[in-house]
């Protein structure tokens, strides 16, 4: 449980792709009014293919984390693959189990993806 922690905490402090794309026509905004927590994904898609994906917000490090994670793993992965992603998905990147309140913040990463996604 203490690797998925230290992964958690690496992301949050280091996320990756965290950058906007910009004229980028897959953009999906997304918060949780719960905590305060806001995402907001860019997806350049080619080919039906994600070949780059950038995402920018602020929030608790689960949150950050898990979009930092989500962005890693949809990369270079169809549109298709990425729509069939879900909860369970997600949540097993983290490795831990959470709190009913800190799962909505780990979830937002994929209802802002799959809102860019949607757009294109």
């Amino acid at each position: 449980m203490e690797i998925y922690q230290d992964i958690i905490l690496d992301h949050y402090r280091n996320p990756r792709n965290f950058k906007a794309i910009p004229s980028c026509p897959c953009h999906g905004e997304a918060k949780n009014p719960t905590c305060g927590d806001r995402l907001a994904i860019d997806v350049s898609v080619k080919d039906g293919v994600i070949d780059d994906i950038g995402f920018q917000g602020v929030g608790c490090a689960i949150s950050q984390a898990a979009a930092s994670l989500l962005t890693e793993h949809v990369k270079g992965k169809s549109v298709t693959w990425a729509l069939a992603l879900g909860p369970k998905d997600v949540l097993g990147l983290l490795g831990v189990t959470l709190s009913p309140t800190r799962m909505k913040c780990a979830l937002l990463s994929l209802e802002t993806l799959k809102k860019a996604i949607k757009k294109r």
